[in-house]
């Protein structure tokens, strides 16, 4: 995967896990909640990864 494929990937997990928590919230529903926030942390290491391959790059690109 690309670094941008990744930040699109990493980006709709992040907002797809804050709304399972915010429905879980709202019925009470631990078990989505906890989905959601796992979600979440997915996306964001999924932008993580986008950043450090950008990175990385960019390091190659300089030498």
């Amino acid at each position: 995967m690309t670094s941008t494929t990744d930040k699109i990937k990493g980006t709709a997990n992040e907002i797809v896990g804050k709304g399972k928590q915010a429905v879980g919230k709202s019925v009470g529903n631990e078990s989505l909640q906890g989905e959601g926030a796992a979600q979440e942390i997915k996306g964001k290491a999924q932008n993580l990864k986008g950043d450090v391959k950008d990175a990385f790059k960019d390091g190659i690109d300089k030498a």
